[in-house]
């Protein structure tokens, strides 16, 4: 037999289904990019884990050249740095920031039309420093360089799904 208490929370569970329904909430789905066919050049890591995201996440088909594509993304610059944040009261270093910095631009492949302008994505991260811990810092600001990489990939992705043709040329 059902309780009130029962009831109230059954209830409960079915205004909100309802109204998350209501107000147009769904999950996230597959990216769709705005375009056909894509070329992106070079074999850098960041590169290929872009290809593998485009592939597997939308429909838009990777091409081995810039003449079949309807979209160029080139990049611009793919800078990673390292810069002193603090040092300890013996003047040695306490933290780093790491900085990962891309530009990219998704053109037509003549360039004339230009999807997405030059864009420039800065990641940081903040790491900390200890001289009796050399290589368990270095393997750290790997793993930190790799997911920044992936979050950089994720951004990018974002701005691809996001990507229309410009009405004007930019120059």
């Amino acid at each position: 037999m059902w309780s009130f208490d029962r009831f109230s929370r059954a209830a409960l569970v079915g205004v909100i289904a309802v109204l998350l329904a209501a107000c147009g909430f769904h999950l996230r789905g597959q990216a769709q990019l705005p375009f056909e066919t894509l070329y992106i050049p070079g074999n850098n890591p960041l590169v290929v884990e872009l290809k593998r995201n485009v592939a597997a996440a939308s429909k838009t088909r990777l091409v081995d050249g810039p003449g079949d594509a309807q979209a160029v993304l080139g990049f611009t610059q793919e800078l990673r740095d390292k810069i002193i944040l603090s040092f300890s009261a013996a003047g040695r270093v306490s933290e780093y920031q790491l900085r990962y910095r891309v530009g990219f631009r998704v053109t037509d492949p003549k360039g004339v039309q230009v999807y997405l302008p030059t864009i420039e994505i800065l990641l940081t991260r903040d790491v900390s420093y200890s001289d009796a811990q050399v290589l368990a810092k270095e393997t750290e600001e790997a793993l930190l360089y790799r997911d920044m990489q992936s979050d950089m990939v994720q951004q990018i992705m974002r701005r691809l799904v996001a990507a229309k043709p410009a009405s004007v040329p930019i120059e």
